[in-house]
């Protein structure tokens, strides 16, 4: 057995050096708690490119100290809008100013990187202890303490241990022997400078365009000096079964059927690497002992609702909100109530959120007569009726009792009386809005 060359042990180790990782890291440091992070690869970073943060995140950034500095770095939108991807007319939008009005807080857009960045700094001069090349790759725990074993050797033992160690995650597996769930589904993305995109653009709005097995998303980043575009897709060979899934030439037959807008925008992904979209099936336990998931490794999701980053911003804050409450006098931790207290709030949150994502992604795929439904209720929905994301854009629960009802889901069968001309003689499966 190897030990850490340091001299002090840690109150809380933290697995994993993303997003969540490292925000949960600061919310426990502000506590005048010592913790420590552990990152796989030789240097703190994110890949990837634009992400999207709502209400219930830029609280929390509030919170921390941090919102101006993620405005500075990102762009707050006038409006959220859907189009139809084949012809391109507007479905709904979301007015996101009245939104930031009714939540108190705005949604932004910011460069995954640069939200990394503001952790990462964040975390340094709070005194976090931040080690590199640290592959974790067993845990164990006693009575009171937990240890997240490396594959050299070296062991980190602390009062608590937290594997935010992503999809792939080593320690879930101490939980629930499951696996990544495929959606077949494949996101290409790509950044360019504005200038240089190929067509107009109105960075005052965050535009996604939704169409048959396929999907297209922009906005601004970086104060509007870059577009991020993302394409998302059904792959037919992973429906097939094929490992050779998501290339380049089904991109181009996926997007082949839209509208001028969204061919246009193409030309500026990364044609080199893609990502397949997975998630897993939500879990209701998330501690065992002194052992806790957190973000992906407890509930990855698709990413129709932009909330995969948000929850384990979430789950960090609530830990650290739940150790502030039972806090002694003396500093000390009740770490297992705070445990308890995490794990009797947030599973079931993030479990709406996944299994919502999921129905999300079906509805902005449908295609034919049902397409033609979706289309006609979201015409229908009025600019400010916000009954489809109160549950998710409000405070974030720290008891169950707090977590707000959800929404009532709405059948699409229901737009044959919005057109009753046009489908009432459709199939009537049971898709709902």
């Amino acid at each position: 057995m190897r030990t850490p060359d340091i001299a002090s042990t840690p109150d809380v180790v933290i697995v994993g050096g993303g997003i969540g990782g490292l925000s949960t890291a600061f919310a426990l440091a502000r506590l005048g708690l010592r913790i420590r992070v552990l990152e796989q690869a030789k240097e703190f970073g994110e890949v990837g490119a634009g992400i999207q943060l709502a209400p219930n995140c830029t609280r929390i950034l509030e919170d921390y100290g941090l919102l101006d500095a993620a405005k500075a770095l990102g762009v707050v939108p006038d409006r959220m809008v859907m189009r139809d991807a084949v012809d391109g007319r507007e479905l709904t939008a979301l007015d996101l100013r009245d939104l930031e009005r009714r939540y108190g807080f705005p949604y932004l857009v910011i460069h995954r990187s640069d939200l990394h960045a503001l952790f990462l700094d964040a975390c340094r001069k709070a005194g976090v202890e931040l080690l590199t090349e640290q592959r974790v790759v067993s845990y164990t725990q006693a009575a009171d303490t937990a240890t997240a074993r490396t594959q050299d050797g070296v062991e980190h033992r602390a009062a608590v241990v937290i594997a935010a160690d992503g999809l792939h995650s080593v320690a879930r597996a101490m939980f629930l022997d499951d696996r990544p769930v495929s959606s077949a589904y494949v996101a290409y993305r790509g950044t360019v400078p504005v200038a240089q995109a190929g067509r107009p653009v109105d960075l005052s709005e965050v535009v996604v365009h939704v169409g048959p097995g396929c999907h297209f998303v922009h906005y601004g980043l970086r104060g509007g000096d870059l577009l991020n575009q993302v394409a998302v897709f059904e792959s037919p060979r992973a429906r097939a079964g094929l490992d050779d899934w998501g290339t380049p030439d089904e991109l181009d037959t996926a997007f082949e059927g839209t509208c001028d807008t969204v061919r246009r925008g193409l030309p500026h992904m990364w044609r080199d690497k893609w990502w397949r979209m997975y998630d897993r099936d939500p879990i209701s336990t998330w501690v065992q002992g002194r052992i806790a998931l957190l973000g992906d490794a407890a509930h990855p999701p698709l990413q129709y609702m932009a909330q995969g980053a948000i929850m384990a911003i979430e789950d960090g804050w609530v830990l650290a909100e739940h150790a502030k409450r039972l806090r002694a006098a003396d500093r000390t931790v009740d770490w297992s109530g705070t445990l308890a207290a995490y794990a009797a709030v947030r599973p079931e949150h993030c479990r709406r959120v996944v299994l919502t994502a999921r129905a999300w992604g079906e509805l902005w795929h449908l295609d034919g007569i049902q397409r033609e439904r979706r289309n006609a209720l979201l015409r229908a929905r009025a600019v400010h009726d916000y009954s489809f994301i109160d549950w998710i854009y409000g405070p974030t629960a720290l008891f169950p009792e707090d977590e707000p009802a959800m929404f009532e889901p709405i059948p699409l069968a229901s737009a044959d009386r919005i057109h009753a001309g046009r489908v009432a003689s459709a199939d009537h499966r049971e898709h709902v809005l």
